[in-house]
């Protein structure tokens, strides 16, 4: 029996719907929740990225403002621009976009971020306390990734799963989310001998890598959820097309379930955003309560 499809952008919809009505509910309190997004040099290659922000978190009830900085603004002068981002409680989120360019570190605006409004997940101590089982405003990807899972007929305590791909925002992150609910994790990697034999003893396979085909069906146990997180752009005799890590059609004749690129995780991923906006504002309205009123709520 072929693999059921998973319906990511159906998941990513009634996520939006009930952050919406958080974020209403904030709303009536004074606290709007509102994001800020930071772009740097050309903006084309995040165009779309940013677009679709903007869409979510008008569907989301979440206000958005994009902001532009040209490309040779400084480290010094953009982590200024942070700074000031951080102390304005006008502001509850900052989204660092993607690409920058190559004299502006990533990790290093990553870091400038104040946790509070690290609504991407990024910060190191967001990063961190996931080791913890401390979810929240964690690494939007990697929790995506696990909610869709969580969408599953499957009991999760117990659970054999392998990650494929070790990064610190999705491979690692997904690891240990999954080892807070239960499963047994195996991570594999570049070095890892024999990832086929990992993978085909798991009821369970995230793949985030950036090979596309990287996944095929003989690596699968028969009705085990493949949770493809790769996004790659192959060209075709057709033109170009986007692809994720899996072998889709291989990998779909084995696999219980499998999450399709795109419309899988994509989707859930800029959900999870909205919803880490909407838990920022509220983290930050109990800091102020507790600051500067005692009165934490």
């Amino acid at each position: 029996m072929r693999a059921q499809v998973i319906d990511g952008k159906a998941i990513a919809t009634r996520m939006r719907a009930d952050t919406r009505a958080q974020a209403q509910a904030l709303a009536e309190t004074g606290w709007m929740p509102r994001l800020v997004s930071v772009s740097v040099g050309d903006t084309a290659a995040a165009e779309i990225y940013v677009r679709n922000q903007g869409r979510a978190a008008e569907q989301a009830g979440v206000e958005f403002e994009t902001r532009a900085y040209p490309a040779d603004i400084s480290l010094e002068q953009l982590t200024g621009v942070l700074t000031g981002l951080n102390a304005d409680p006008r502001v509850n989120g900052i989204i660092i976009q993607r690409p920058l360019p190559a004299h502006i570190p990533v990790k290093a605006l990553q870091k400038a971020v104040h946790p509070l409004k690290d609504v991407e997940g990024m910060h190191p101590a967001s990063i961190g306390n996931i080791v913890y089982n401390d979810l929240a405003l964690g690494p939007c990807t990697a929790v995506a990734a696990v909610e869709i899972l969580k969408t599953l007929p499957l009991g999760l305590e117990g659970l054999d799963v392998t990650v494929i791909g070790h990064s610190e925002i999705v491979g690692k992150p997904i690891a240990f989310l999954m080892m807070g609910l239960g499963a047994t994790v195996t991570v594999c990697h570049h070095m890892t001998r024999s990832v086929p034999m990992h993978s085909r003893a798991s009821d369970v396979v995230f793949v985030a890598v950036g090979k596309p085909g990287l996944v095929t069906g003989e690596m699968l146990k028969p009705g085990a959820a493949l949770i493809d997180i790769g996004i790659n752009r192959v060209e075709t005799p057709e033109g170009g097309k986007t692809v994720g890590d899996a072998d889709f059609d291989s990998c779909a004749e084995v696999a219980g379930w499998i999450t399709p690129v795109p419309g899988g995780v994509g989707p859930v991923t800029v959900s999870v955003l909205m919803q880490n906006a909407v838990l920022a504002t509220r983290m930050q309205m109990e800091h102020y309560r507790a600051t500067y009123t005692g009165a934490a709520e």
